[in-house]
C-alpha cells in the first residue's frame, strides 16, 4: 500500500518529505507534484526502479524519461551544453520546460535515449518538489504520470492513489496541479526545436 503524505504546496514539512526520500532510497517509485502536472519519480542510480517505472507507465526504452534537476549546476553533470544552450536554460529555468540535450557518461545508459544517447532535462519550479530535490540531494527520474491510453495527466492525489497503490510506494498530496504538459525543446540539432508546446510560455525561449 502507497503511504500518502499530505503536504503543504508552498511549506511542505520537512519530516514527510523525509520519509518520501526514504522511499526512494528504498527503491520505491513515488508520486510528485510538479508545477505542470503530476509525475512519477524514482532514484536515477536504481536499474529495479526504473524498469518497474516503466512497466507502470507502460513505455519501453525509446520512451524519454526526465531528469530532475535542482538547478543548473547539477545539469552539468549530465548534460553536454554549448553556450547557447545555456543561455537558453538559463532564461527558461525554473519552470515548465523539458529540454532533450545530449546525454554525457554519468548517465546509465539504460536511462538515455538507446539510439540518439539524449536525455531529457528539467529544472521543476514547484516548492514541494525543489525541497524533495534538495532532501534527496541528487537528480530524480521522472515520467509524466499519463495512465494508459488516457491522453491527459492525472492530477487528482486521491486518484492517484486509488489507481496505483499497490504498484507505487508513495503519493505527495500537495493539491492538484495544472493538467498541462511540460513545453519540450530538442536542443540536440543545428537548430533548437519546439517538439511540444505545454505550459512553459515559448516567448520566454526567444525563438
Amino acid at each position: 500500500m502507497a503511504q500518502f503524505l499530505q503536504v503543504h504546496p508552498d511549506n511542505p514539512q520537512p519530516r514527510l518529505l523525509k520519509q518520501a526520500v526514504q522511499l526512494l532510497e528504498r527503491g520505491g517509485i513515488v508520486a510528485v507534484p510538479t508545477d505542470s502536472s503530476y509525475a512519477l519519480v524514482c532514484h536515477l542510480d536504481d536499474k529495479a526502479a526504473v524498469e518497474h517505472m516503466r512497466r507502470i507507465r507502460q513505455v519501453d526504452d525509446k520512451h524519454h524519461l526526465t531528469l530532475m534537476c535542482r538547478d543548473l549546476s547539477e545539469l552539468a553533470n549530465y548534460a553536454k551544453v554549448d553556450n547557447r544552450q545555456y543561455r537558453l536554460l538559463k532564461a527558461a529555468t525554473p519552470g515548465a520546460y523539458t529540454f532533450i540535450l545530449e546525454a554525457t557518461k554519468e548517465v546509465p545508459r539504460r536511462v538515455s535515449h538507446p539510439q540518439r544517447k539524449t536525455i531529457g532535462l528539467r529544472v521543476p519550479q514547484h516548492a514541494v518538489l525543489q525541497e524533495l530535490l534538495a532532501m534527496h540531494g541528487a537528480p530524480l527520474l521522472a515520467t509524466t504520470l499519463i495512465p494508459l491510453g488516457e491522453s491527459d495527466p492525472l492530477n487528482d492525489p486521491e486518484e492517484i492513489r486509488d489507481r496505483y497503490e499497490k504498484l507505487i510506494a508513495g503519493v505527495i498530496d500537495a493539491g492538484a496541479c495544472n493538467r498541462e504538459p511540460t513545453t519540450i525543446v530538442d536542443c540536440t540539432g543545428d537548430n533548437i526545436e519546439v517538439v511540444r508546446e505545454g505550459l512553459g510560455d515559448i516567448a520566454l525561449l526567444g525563438l
